[in-house]
């Protein structure tokens, strides 16, 4: 293997060409390998490195398992003028996600508002990727996901619920939409994961260890629980997101979401909720999106404490990081580059066409 497969830095186009190939050797169909490897990279983008191409080898590894069904076909299970409910019939997270969210947006457009459940999931990814897919057709959307055990109820020890996301994304005119995407926890799971691979420690009150002890070993929260945000109005939501994501559509919910890293004997039957509105229903688009930008510059024109130099709006640090790692490359951990050379060494695809400063080389500054 080169030294320049062995590079650090990566062209975003190269890498999400690099997993695309990737996930089509695997035997995922072109159209779907492609959602795969957009989501991925698109969340490595935005800075949540967590939810990008750091989840390529276990999404492979789900498949290879038979944990998912890269070929199934996702199916309406119930419709109604404003409602439809939605198996995934445990395709990839992201692919029955897409499906979900074009139901959600077509419906809206049609009824005004809708409420798209999904069962039979797995991990879709980031709720950002849906939200500006929303943002981009002049639309709000809520998205909601539960996941598997990582976090104890309020005054507990042991995981039972999980850091169950939200993401709203809502557009505006000539400033950047607000594009809000957490989850309930203090910190994603997925960043204690990362943590652990770089040999980190992670801050005090992100997670407890199985003894229900604070902790800072990463390896040690990984085995307890992460916690949530604000103590019990962190539990609430993430219990309240269980109920609509999980047992209002008949998906897993609490102990019944399967654990991807874990639980090899079943898939994962992770649930997702897509509510989506059209804006022209209240008032004209282009009146809402001049008020939104009214919104934003009046916020960020407000006294700033001290040391502060500038009021950001939710979502405009992701922007930013999505701009510079557009025109800078992608940094990754490099048990990640060695993991994802070695699943394209297996392929025959070679994750050094996808490095930074070959595509710079090779004149690839379009892919910016």
């Amino acid at each position: 293997m080169s030294l320049l497969a062995l590079a650090t830095r990566y062209n975003w186009k190269g890498l999400e060409d690099f997993c695309k190939q990737v996930f089509q050797k695997a035997g995922v169909p072109e159209q779907s390998a492609a959602i795969v490897a957009e989501s991925l990279v698109q969340a490595d983008l935005r800075g949540v490195d967590s939810h990008g191409v750091v989840r390529t080898a276990i999404y492979l590894k789900r498949m290879e398992a038979g944990m998912i069904d890269a070929f199934a076909d996702v199916e309406k299970v119930s419709e109604s003028d404003a409602t439809v409910l939605v198996d995934g019939k445990n395709n990839f997270g992201s692919v029955i996600g897409t499906k979900a969210l074009d139901i959600a947006l077509e419906k809206a457009k049609r009824n005004g508002a809708s409420f798209v459940g999904v069962k039979g999931s797995n991990h879709f990814g980031t709720g950002a990727y849906y939200a500006m897919k929303a943002i981009e057709q002049d639309m709000i959307l809520l998205v909601m996901s539960n996941a598997s055990q990582t976090m104890p109820p309020t005054g507990g020890v042991r995981p039972f619920i999980g850091t169950n996301p939200l993401a709203v994304g809502v557009p505006s005119g000539k400033e950047l939409p607000f594009i809000l995407d957490m989850a309930t926890s203090v910190v994603a799971r997925g960043k204690i994961i990362v943590s652990a691979q770089k040999g980190e420690s992670i801050p005090l009150g992100w997670a407890i260890d199985k003894d229900g002890n604070p902790t800072t070993d990463a390896h040690a929260a990984l085995e307890g629980s992460v916690l949530p945000m604000g103590g019990p109005k962190g539990y609430a939501i993430s219990m309240f997101i269980d109920i609509l994501a999980g047992v209002l559509t008949g998906a897993g919910f609490g102990k019944y979401v399967n654990n991807m890293y874990e639980n090899w004997e079943q898939p994962q039957n992770v649930g997702h909720l897509f509510i989506a509105v059209d804006i022209n229903r209240f008032i004209p688009v282009d009146l809402f999106k001049a008020r939104m930008d009214q919104y934003i510059r009046e916020i960020k024109q407000e006294p700033k404490a001290p040391g502060v130099d500038e009021i950001l709006i939710p979502g405009e640090l992701e922007y930013r990081r999505t701009l510079e790692r557009k025109e800078n490359g992608i940094e990754l951990p490099i048990k990640v580059v060695e993991e994802l050379a070695g699943i394209g060494q297996s392929y025959g695809i070679d994750l050094a066409k996808a490095a930074y400063e070959h595509a710079k080389n090779e004149g690839a500054k379009s892919w910016n």
